[in-house]
């Protein structure tokens, strides 16, 4: 069966000069229009389509690609704004309706919100939502400190980014632990910190503990060799030169470079750190 808001390879059942019918089996045949059927398709043909609703409640297959489908949470703009609801613009020609019940803040053309798209239990429309939190699973997670997750950045307080983890559960990178400046909607890999006992998860950009400096120092090394041997980089340097130099944090840094010099691999100048020859 054909799933609304969702991605489908459906059977061409009918060819009209408006259009091809595709089987959507529960759904009944679902219209494909003449501006997205594929070059040469025919009756038998199985294509990969998006299923969404008209302005007028009919079901429409069509070849666009949306930003995100039923059950993402996306970044999208506000184009317009009615009497019931704002509708963001998310790659199709209908563009997705946020009821005034499912924004936090009253939403506002041009601005950009994070929101989760589903399904109207009541009206069988696809809707967004910013209210991410309801959507979020409340059950224990099953992570475990250090375990490599997705981040998407959704809102920031007075303590830290709040993230959406793996699409299922919220967490926070603290200010503490932020070594440059997060944005809403930002995909981001992260690293679980600490699971409380209250069940709230705390964040990483870097995977915590001294397992990582081998790696960074390694990097560092093949760095240094890259620029013939030195970089003009110390731990006095700005914290945003030395991210865009190695994308790690001047606290990580610090500790790399330690264990390098104590190595013996490098030597530590005034004014930057050399490989050893």
């Amino acid at each position: 069966m054909a799933e609304i808001g969702k991605w489908n390879t459906l059977e061409v059942l009918k060819e009209l000069d408006f259009g091809v019918y595709l089987d959507g089996g529960e759904h009944g045949e679902i219209l494909m229009p003449i501006r997205y059927v594929p070059q040469d398709c025919k009756i038998g043909d199985k294509v990969d389509v998006f299923i969404y609703l008209d302005s007028e409640d009919r079901l429409i297959a069509t070849t666009e690609k949306p930003f995100a489908e039923v059950g993402d949470f996306v970044l999208l703009e506000c184009v317009s704004v009615s009497g019931v609801g704002a509708f963001l613009y998310w790659g199709l020609m209908k563009d997705l309706f946020v009821p005034f019940r499912e924004q936090k803040d009253k939403m506002e053309v041009g601005h950009s919100y994070v929101v989760y798209i589903y399904v109207d239990n009541v009206t069988g429309r696809i809707a967004g939502s910013a209210k991410v939190e309801k959507f979020l699973d409340k059950t224990p997670a099953e992570f475990i400190v250090g375990d490599e997750v997705d981040l998407i950045i959704f809102s920031q307080s007075d303590i830290g980014y709040n993230a959406i983890i793996n699409k299922t559960h919220a967490g926070v990178l603290f200010h503490t632990d932020v070594f440059r400046t997060l944005h809403r909607g930002e995909h981001i890999k992260g690293y679980i910190k600490k699971i409380r006992e209250d069940k709230k998860i705390d964040l990483l950009l870097e995977r915590p503990g001294y397992e990582k400096i081998d790696d960074i120092s390694k990097n560092i090394l093949e760095k240094l060799k890259q620029e013939n041997g030195f970089i003009a980089l110390t731990d006095k340097s700005p914290a945003d030169a030395i991210y865009d130099t190695f994308g790690i944090s001047k606290k990580n840094f610090k500790k790399a470079v330690g264990a390098l010099y104590k190595a013996r691999l490098i030597t530590l100048e005034e004014n930057g750190i050399r490989i050893k020859q």
